[in-house]
């Protein structure tokens, strides 16, 4: 893969997870709405039938969730999946660019509401919200 193979705006992801290592490269942009999670669809994306797998899909959309929460509040908390929810509208193959639009609805001193628009090619493939709890930030 090369840089021409990444829209602008996006670098290597800043978080690592054990879940997420087999997906590698992630990249992701902050923005002012929240944080968005891509990467270029291959192989180990995919189900039996070479379509993405929603799977993926909901593991990015929790992630790009609780990062929008996390910009929104500074940095400055951890947050936890309290309850999260998708609609799947469509399908992505090998070779399209996945982005997952992050994006913090309501902040408060315990709970982040968020929602995020999953694209294929920019054609929107999926949607999510999702409900998080604050969380002692460790270390």
């Amino acid at each position: 893969m090369t840089a021409t193979d990444i829209p602008a705006g996006f670098e290597p992801h800043f978080r690592k997870a054990p879940l997420t290592d087999p997906w590698e490269p992630l990249y992701s942009k902050k923005t002012a709405k929240g944080v968005t999670v891509g990467l270029r669809l291959a192989t180990p994306h995919t189900n039996a039938r070479g379509l993405i797998h929603g799977g993926l899909i909901a593991a990015l959309s929790d992630a790009a969730m609780g990062y929008s929460c996390a910009q929104a509040t500074g940095w400055t908390t951890s947050f936890v999946t309290i309850s999260l929810s998708i609609d799947y509208v469509g399908a992505a193959e090998i070779g399209q660019w996945l982005a997952v639009e992050g994006e913090a609805i309501k902040t408060g001193n315990t709970i982040c509401f968020a929602q995020c628009l999953v694209r294929a090619d920019d054609a929107v493939i999926a949607r999510a919200s999702g409900t998080f709890r604050v969380v002692p930030k460790k270390g």
